[in-house]
């Protein structure tokens, strides 16, 4: 993937995505630093939700840089370093169980999103996001759809949150044995359901996730009769 347009579809085939050719006159014209804007851990019922903001020098190419579910585990570590020394800078954001049940995940991936770019050495004129709008981030942004598999930035912000937010849970598997952690990474499989059924939610589980709260229920206790 080339960053030689950060948008690297043809006009048709954004027009075809309900991109309006004004999105194109933006990224064109932006005279400043570009930020790439992703996320990973929306979906599992246990870890934080990550966000990465990558900004990448004018013209970078990065061979092999996808959107991280498309490519294997070992690449993406391999990738990860060499985002890092390319990129002029990278901003990660991190925003903990406790906070997604007490805010929603939605919100708390928007908290996550603007903290990323508040991290990043250099400000940002413009980011670059991957699905919808995101309220109150500290600069311009554009969300479009696919974005990290048609930014080079958008793509290496998505291998960053991805590979961070895997170490992260490599590291909880080790403070709480018996879940599997470091394989499942936190999502729903059949193993995590049924060592949440058996030992009870731990610390990392997002209670205000379905399977979290049945499993919590299985562990109240019933009221003393007589």
């Amino acid at each position: 993937m080339q960053a030689d347009t950060l948008f690297p579809l043809a006009t048709r085939e954004a027009t075809e995505l309900g991109e309006p050719p004004e999105v194109l006159v933006e990224l064109a014209n932006c005279a400043g630093l570009l930020a790439g804007v992703d996320e990973a851990g929306r979906g599992p019922i246990a870890g934080p939700v990550v966000a990465a903001a990558v900004i990448l020098p004018p013209g970078a190419s990065l061979p092999g840089v996808d959107d991280s579910k498309r490519l294997s585990p070992a690449t993406r570590e391999e990738l990860f370093c060499t985002i890092h020394e390319a990129a002029i800078a990278v901003g990660v954001g991190v925003v903990e169980p406790s906070v997604i049940d007490r805010v929603n995940i939605l919100r708390a991936t928007h908290m996550a999103m603007r903290s990323a770019i508040a991290q990043l050495a250099h400000p940002p004129a413009l980011a670059v996001i991957d699905g919808l709008p995101v309220p109150d981030l500290p600069c311009r942004h554009i969300a479009l759809a696919k974005a990290d598999q048609r930014s080079l930035s958008v793509a290496a912000a998505s291998i960053i949150a991805k590979v961070t937010r895997d170490r992260i849970m490599v590291e909880l598997d080790r403070q709480h044995p018996g879940y599997g952690f470091a394989r499942h990474k936190g999502y729903l499989t059949p193993q995590h359901l049924e060592c949440l059924m058996q030992l009870g939610p731990c610390p990392i589980h997002r209670r205000s996730f379905a399977p979290v709260r049945e499993a919590l229920a299985l562990q109240t206790p019933l009221p003393h009769l007589g």
